[in-house]
């Protein structure tokens, strides 16, 4: 079903950055491309396709290509590199963000599947092309705008939402886009793949404070360093249909007075 990956990113021209940065910086190191493809270790066509705009280089080799060249992955992908650039401090690569999506045969964005059982992998594989691309897929005609992703939740912190319910989020580039009082995945690398309702504005990515549904959990906050992805929930699939509220019985109306009877007496003795 997928045919392509794609690799977004915060910039529209990142693949026109990339060809000429390499090139750049190969003839800067005085490099041939076979002796550029040597050095990294992969064929000389490829060099010439990367540098032409015929071919996308897979995340990992961008971050060998940019370490090659002592250089930020960050500034290597999204800063137009010439005589007059100068490279900003270096940060981890593993922060840039990077979104690996799929595609079907007529190039509608597939909707990738994260299970519980591969939330922990999709730690580690979130940005990985071939990771994605692995993940089971499925495609639904009423988002056809942006990126969706639907990812398994578990447990009950997010009642009524039963464990086991997928819930379908769309991606979140701007970080400051998220409104407290919503309902958001969260994939981060303390807490993994989270289901929760934001409860703060997230300024300057500092922290982000999650709360459950679920009032017996406490809410909680992760650290915008450690934050990876933030995806809008804008739906969710579930195996368990609601069920139909219950009819009230005579027993439970004589309860209900009998309760609203000890709730007006206390209140009475208390005013007393």
């Amino acid at each position: 079903m997928s045919i392509k990956l794609l690799i977004k990113l915060a910039i529209p021209n990142f693949m026109a950055n990339i060809s000429q940065n390499i090139k750049f910086l190969r003839k800067k190191k005085g490099l041939t491309q076979q002796q550029f493809a040597d050095e990294i270790g992969i064929k000389r066509s490829l060099v010439g396709a990367y540098e032409e705009e015929r071919a996308e280089p897979k995340y990992e080799l961008l971050k060998k290509i940019a370490l090659y060249f002592d250089i930020s992955l960050d500034d290597f992908i999204n800063e137009e590199i010439n005589e007059k650039w100068a490279p900003k401090p270096k940060g981890n690569p593993d922060n840039l963000r990077i979104l690996s999506i799929s595609v079907d045969k007529e190039d509608n964005e597939n909707i990738e599947m994260v299970p519980v059982k591969a939330s922990a992998g999709y730690l580690n594989g979130y940005a990985d092309p071939e990771y994605v691309a692995k993940l089971p897929k499925f495609y639904l005609p009423m988002f056809k705008q942006g990126t969706y992703r639907a990812f398994e939740i578990n447990g009950d912190s997010m009642l009524p939402l039963p464990s086991g319910t997928t819930i379908i989020g769309e991606y979140v580039e701007n970080w400051a886009d998220v409104k407290p009082g919503q309902t958001y995945v969260v994939v981060s690398k303390t807490e993994g793949v989270v289901y929760k309702r934001i409860g703060n504005k997230f300024k300057d990515n500092k922290k982000l404070k999650l709360i459950s549904d679920n009032p017996v959990y406490e809410p909680y906050e992760v650290s915008g360093e450690d934050v990876l992805e933030i995806w809008k929930a804008k739906a969710y699939i579930s195996m368990q249909l609601p069920e139909p509220t219950p009819e009230p019985t005579m027993e439970s109306l004589t309860n209900m007075m009998a309760q609203m009877q000890r709730s007006i007496s206390k209140l009475q003795q208390g005013n007393n």
